[in-house]
């Protein structure tokens, strides 16, 4: 089990990752949860901290505490995704968006899809130094790569207990799908609505595939790309027809991926030097022309 646990993976793979996450924390402050921002303009008694909030306790959030939060927050991710200082700075995001996210979840609704990110934060900073497109296989990185697949796979097979548990036989024989249709359903929805029993039978098929995701850890590494595709495609068919995103969850799940075969940086490079090796070849093409023409017999120039 400890083997399985701390598989070695490439540095570069864990660089890739950690530039993957911190990259996605500073988009998350401004694209898809700048709405934290406004809670503090709800009255402080409707502010019902989560079992950790009251634990530590944590202050109630104030204009000026997730101001700072707020730009702290997006100074740091942005250094952190350079790779430099991975410990001090890691552990400093992990705290800032932690309590970021307690503040955005203690007015009553608390969202699952947040899981996989927050455990690959809390993880990263412990496996070390790491380079873009390093070979060397860590133990310490493979452990944070793995705790957060499990972060990430519990996140699916939780939900389909949840629905069990509260929900029971009737979340899949009900209208579930079909009320989130009609509260926030497309084109696509409609089209798909309207054929019998599919969402029925779309139900059946979430829970099942919720329940067996983590099949996923016995697949070989093929086949387990093939299935990590296959959750993406999942996703997308749900943001294409209840407009429900899944998008800390999906940056998670990247830790899957041989991240480190992706070096947009490298190719960019590349492409530029082709570029310019293109272009001495045509400025060296004219003497030579120019030799040919006074082996002819004619005048190098005009």
């Amino acid at each position: 089990m400890s083997r399985w646990l701390t598989e070695p993976v490439p540095r570069g793979r864990v660089a890739a990752l950690r530039t993957l996450i911190y990259l996605f924390v500073a988009a998350d402050l401004v694209v898809f949860t700048p709405w934290v921002r406004t809670r503090v303009a709800v009255p402080g008694e409707l502010y019902q901290p989560l079992l950790v909030g009251r634990v530590l306790p944590l202050p109630t959030p104030t204009p000026a505490l997730v101001a700072v939060i707020f730009w702290a927050l997006l100074l740091l991710a942005l250094l952190a995704a350079t790779g430099r200082a991975p410990r001090l700075l890691g552990w400093a995001v992990f705290a800032l968006y932690f309590e970021w996210m307690i503040v955005a979840m203690s007015y009553g609704k608390v969202d699952h899809d947040r899981f996989g990110l927050l455990v690959a934060l809390a993880v990263l900073p412990t496996a070390g130094r790491a380079r873009h497109g390093d070979a060397t296989r860590t133990e310490a990185g493979g452990w944070a790569l793995r705790v957060t697949q499990i972060a990430v796979i519990c996140t699916y097979f939780l939900a389909a207990w949840a629905k069990l548990r509260f929900g029971g036989l009737d979340w899949l024989t009900g209208s579930v799908l079909a009320r989130a249709i009609l509260r926030r359903g497309t084109e696509l929805a409609d089209l798909i609505a309207s054929v019998p029993y599919l969402l029925i039978a779309a139900q059946f098929g979430i829970v099942a595939f919720e329940l067996f995701s983590p099949v996923v850890f016995l697949l070989r590494e093929r086949w387990r790309l093939a299935t990590v595709g296959f959750f993406y495609s999942f996703h997308l068919v749900t943001v294409a027809t209840i407009t429900i995103s899944f998008a800390p969850h999906l940056a998670a799940m990247t830790s899957f991926l041989p991240l480190e075969r992706v070096r947009p940086v490298v190719w960019a490079r590349r492409l530029l030097a082709r570029r310019g090796r293109g272009g001495g070849r045509s400025a060296g093409a004219a003497p030579a022309l120019a030799g040919q023409a006074s082996a002819a017999g004619r005048p190098d120039g005009p």
